[in-house]
């Protein structure tokens, strides 16, 4: 919204031009993301526990996070409120990617909204029933896809690359939609399955979304984009504001949810977020970078896969507890230990992530 209007200033005085730079907007995109957290993160904490929106927690869980029980939850909404804000004043809103991101996410958001009211308000400790919370992320999910493959005008938007080759992509036609779709849901359902411990899934989700955005800034610019030997994507760049957003909210949020936690994200975060970055990966073409940088929370996911695939064919478990950060708990590890060892893996794995933009 800001960039129309400091389009019009520039004409009475040029150094609103400054705001017209992607980079500077960025900048300003984290700081307003992140100002706006702090600002209402003890306001929104205050209105929660009146209310008495408290997490529950499960009886099977490890003893330790009893004493969690009560803590206020659905927090995710205040990361929504920074990210929502920041890009609508920062984004260039003519951008349709930067719309299709933010309807995304909150979309997704609106899903964990209900699913968490039904745990809180209804005392359902199932939520939203697992059919139906999988038949509105499917659904949104879906819409964002076909959205996408029907207005592109460039094979590349709806192509494949893969890493570690130079010009090897792959023209899937049709099964963009479908690639897109579990791109967006998986990455979703991973965030919140991650989301177990005090700061545990929103730091990586930073880490990505940081990642992401600079990815998307890459393809979004000609000249980075053939020196890279990357897909360029016409419009993509603005996209590096929508992950600003993520990282300044994220960090705002994380002041209050770092151990021990002061408020829990609940899905309206995690579901929220997790789409958020599987919608920037799809758009930047750099899915499989996605799968490396959130190696973390593919581990969770595939954690829960094998623990209950396990247990069906063989009655047997192989973790004792799933998803897998509760294995390690239950293994003696303390809980900041386990947080603090899974964030050092998933810088790592960024760093690597963003190394095959160059390993080509």
């Amino acid at each position: 919204m800001l960039v129309l209007l400091s389009e019009y200033l520039a004409q009475f005085y040029s150094g609103f031009t400054v705001f017209q730079y992607i980079t500077v907007r960025t900048i300003m995109g984290v700081l307003t993301a992140l100002i706006v957290a702090l600002m209402v993160g003890p306001w929104m904490i205050r209105r929660l526990s009146i209310r008495q929106i408290g997490q529950v927690v499960r009886d099977d869980g490890p003893e330790s996070h009893l004493s969690k029980a009560g803590t206020p939850t659905m927090g995710g909404a205040l990361i929504l409120v920074g990210i929502a804000l920041s890009t609508i004043l920062w984004a260039d809103l003519r951008n349709p990617y930067v719309w299709v991101s933010l309807a995304v996410t909150l979309s997704f958001g609106a899903v964990g909204w209900v699913d968490d009211y039904r745990k809180v308000f209804r005392k359902d400790p199932t939520g939203l029933p697992a059919r139906w919370k999988y038949f509105w992320q499917s659904a949104i999910g879906l819409t964002a896809a076909v959205y996408l493959y029907m207005t592109a005008t460039d094979p590349v938007q709806t192509s494949y690359i893969i890493p570690f080759f130079k010009d090897v992509s792959l023209d899937v036609g049709i099964l963009y939609v479908v690639v897109s779709y579990f791109v967006i849901v998986g990455s979703s359902n991973a965030v919140n399955l991650t989301d177990g411990l005090d700061g545990l899934a929103i730091l990586p989700t930073v880490m990505v979304g940081g990642a992401l955005g600079i990815i998307a800034y890459l393809v979004g610019h000609a000249e980075f984009s053939a020196y890279l030997n990357i897909p360029f994507v016409t419009g993509a760049g603005e996209l590096v504001i929508f992950c600003g957003a993520i990282v300044g909210a994220g960090l705002g949020f994380l002041w209050f949810n770092t151990y021990p936690a002061q408020v829990f994200m609940g899905d309206v975060g995690a579901l929220a977020l997790g789409a958020a970055l599987g919608i920037v990966a799809v758009i930047a073409r750099h899915e499989i970078v996605l799968f490396i940088m959130g190696g973390i929370f593919v581990m969770e996911t595939v954690s829960v896969i094998l623990q209950v695939a396990s247990y069906k064919l063989t009655k047997k478990r192989i973790f004792r507890m799933a998803p897998i950060h509760h294995h390690f708990e239950l293994k003696g590890w303390p809980e900041p230990r386990v947080i603090v060892r899974f964030w050092i893996i998933t810088v790592m794995l960024v760093l690597f992530g963003l190394a095959t933009l160059k390993l080509r």
